[in-house]
């Protein structure tokens, strides 16, 4: 038997789609995605997105970014090579802000964009989907929903069945290669 990744439906506009969506997340289906020429309103409630974590990696990398910056100015300004210079104190804070600051965006835009890659699973340098001969036309003027096998839901027969009874165009197995 031969490995599938999942099963994809083909529509013929967004709202059909939109429906769809909404329906399988109604029946329990959690792991699927929904491909479009465009951005659909409402699309990702209706695939069950709530959170997105992004802001939380960027959070600590500028926290460790700011964190990191003042210390090392710090360390080396107090600690380790303390230069009296016109009498100001060692530790002169108002000083370190300015690398503190640039330290602290640098960091938190590492976190937010290594973030995004990790949590989008990237690189991924091939998806499954792509090897569905219709699926070119998902950036023309079609619309594709595909429930994942890996959906602790997804039996092979069942989800057939009730992708068929959402009246799609087609359905076609996606297989692994």
């Amino acid at each position: 038997m031969k490995a599938i990744w999942g099963l994809m439906a083909e529509f013929e506009t967004s709202e059909l789609l939109l429906h769809a969506t909404r329906r399988a997340h109604e029946e329990g289906y959690r792991k699927m995605d929904a491909y479009s020429p465009f951005p659909i309103p409402k699309m990702g409630e209706a695939l069950g997105f709530e959170r997105n974590s992004v802001p939380l990696t960027c959070l600590i990398g500028g926290i460790l970014g700011g964190g990191c910056a003042y210390l090392l100015q710090y360390w080396i300004n107090v600690l380790e090579f303390p230069n009296n210079v016109g009498g100001r104190p060692l530790h002169a804070w108002p000083s370190f802000i300015p690398v503190t600051f640039e330290m602290t965006v640098l960091f938190a835009s590492f976190g937010a964009f290594f973030g995004m890659w990790a949590l989008n699973g990237l690189p991924m340098l091939f998806h499954p989907v792509f090897n569905v001969k219709r699926f070119v036309a998902a950036t023309r003027n079609r619309f594709f929903l595909c429930i994942e096998s890996s959906d602790p839901r997804f039996e092979l027969e069942s989800t057939r069945e009730f992708l068929q009874s959402l009246h799609p165009d087609a359905i076609e197995e996606v297989p692994y290669r």
